[in-house]
């Protein structure tokens, strides 16, 4: 399932930066994401509690993160 956020994330670099981070709190899960740096819109393929470890980390890091419908 694809989840959908409004983040304040502004790049892509700054979300690679975490993958580490996430790898090591989700070994061996499949997930995936995709920024676009425009408008900081940020797709999530995973489950939901993958999802919601994801951006409990971008939360810890201080990033905003809104779910959109």
């Amino acid at each position: 399932m694809i989840y959908i956020f409004k983040t304040s994330v502004r790049t892509k670099n700054q979300v690679k930066q975490l993958r580490p981070a996430i790898n090591q709190l989700l070994p061996g899960e499949k997930w995936n994401f995709d920024l676009q740096d425009c408008d900081r819109i940020l797709r999530i393929d995973s489950d939901e509690d993958i999802v919601t470890e994801i951006t409990g980390l971008l939360q810890d890091h201080l990033f905003v993160c809104e779910e959109l419908e």
